[in-house]
């Protein structure tokens, strides 16, 4: 077949721009015809709220990357949407996470769809984001009614599509592991590189720092954990872009009187370093006060990480609680007892080991089987 991915690719950075590249690999092994329509422009400068969105190198030399898209260029959308209505690959593939993409990508979906034979497929990470907006349901239904079949990858969010399209075509398929980093680095060199004390032990919470993902609540509850002598022989990592204002954390944490043990790396992770950082903790930590799911988790799971998270949207789909880690409530005494039990008995090895003997089930051929289940259904539906 001819498939087509619409979305974040390079030279954009995150994961998104991962889950693209890599199930365009994995279509491209099937021996189908693959390309990616990326963006000109993905976000003005001023809506975006990191540092940077691009991430450095050359281009991948496997794939047929092509910067077309101007988010808020329309001519761009329609010159986009008519070149795939006159490509008419059978499948175009695209990347949904926020509202602000609708607008363009509904109006190349309906462009597109007029050939009668491409099928449109979104891989959906978010409808409802993590911070609202007075405009993201009449966005939504403009983008999600121009689409022919979904991928979800936690039920907090096939809710959310029921919500607009309780008939819609959509299959189920975690979040597959992002096992895209490297192999796992020996940790004392690990921490040697890194500038830790190998000696001790490290809870890590990684990925960009924004309100939602509850980085108060884990510097709270390592504030009891100290006050109850608790923390002894370890640290907390934050390692991660802050999205926002960052000063808020370093007044939290010296009010709290922690600034000796947390260590604050508040820059982004480039892909080469992410091996780095996982091969030291002894457990992540994602305090979230909402999700639908995480792709912190699946890298957890690529470098046999336990972890701790709460107990939000669709991660307790993707984290068995006692098994791989630990299940907590949105609140700092939960998730302080929740760290201080995987570090008590042999807690720690037992969730590695369950970690180890659960990932298979989010491989990326999975999710390519879902895509192609869920394209012969909408042909034969025609």
């Amino acid at each position: 077949m001819k498939i087509s991915f619409v979305g974040p690719s390079f030279p954009y950075r995150g994961g998104l721009a991962t889950i693209i590249e890599t199930l365009a690999r994995v279509f491209q092994r099937r021996g189908n015809e693959v390309d990616i329509k990326t963006f000109s422009l993905q976000y003005p400068r001023l809506l975006f709220p990191g540092k940077s969105q691009y991430r450095t190198g050359e281009a991948p030399a496997d794939l047929r990357i092509a910067r077309k898209v101007s988010t808020i260029n329309p001519l761009s959308w329609w010159r986009v949407g008519r070149e795939l209505r006159r490509e008419a690959p059978e499948i175009i593939i695209l990347k949904y996470w926020t509202p602000l993409m609708a607008p363009c990508f509904g109006t190349i979906c309906r462009l597109a769809r007029k050939n009668g034979k491409s099928r449109v497929i979104v891989h959906l990470d978010n409808i409802t984001p993590h911070e609202p907006h007075f405009y993201d349901k009449a966005l939504n239904r403009y983008f999600l009614s121009s689409c022919d079949g979904f991928v979800y990858m936690s039920e907090a969010v096939n809710k959310d599509l029921r919500t607009y399209l309780p008939e819609a075509k959509a299959v189920f398929s975690p979040h597959p592991l992002f096992d895209t980093y490297g192999k796992k680095v020996e940790r004392t060199e690990s921490c040697r590189r890194l500038g830790l004390d190998p000696s001790l032990g490290y809870v890590m919470f990684f990925g960009y720092i924004r309100d939602y993902k509850g980085l108060d609540i884990l510097l709270d509850a390592w504030a009891m954990l100290k006050a109850e002598g608790r923390t002894e022989g370890k640290r907390l990592l934050v390692v991660g872009e802050v999205y926002g204002d960052g000063s808020k954390y370093v007044e939290q944490i010296a009010r709290l009187g922690i600034e000796d043990e947390v260590v604050m790396h508040t820059a982004f992770v480039p892909d080469g370093e992410v091996a780095e950082w996982f091969s030291v903790a002894d457990m992540v930590a994602l305090p979230y006060k909402s999700a639908t799911q995480s792709g912190v988790t699946q890298v957890a799971y690529a470098f046999d990480v336990p972890m701790i998270v709460t107990n939000v949207g669709g991660l307790a789909e993707m984290v068995e609680d006692g098994v791989v880690g630990i299940l907590a409530e949105v609140s700092a005494r939960s998730v302080a007892d929740a760290i201080a039990t995987a570090y008590s008995d042999d807690n720690l090895q037992r969730f590695r080991a369950g970690v180890v003997s659960n990932k298979e089930r989010f491989s990326w051929e999975a999710t390519a089987d879902k895509i192609e289940e869920l394209y012969e259904g909408l042909t034969m539906n025609v």
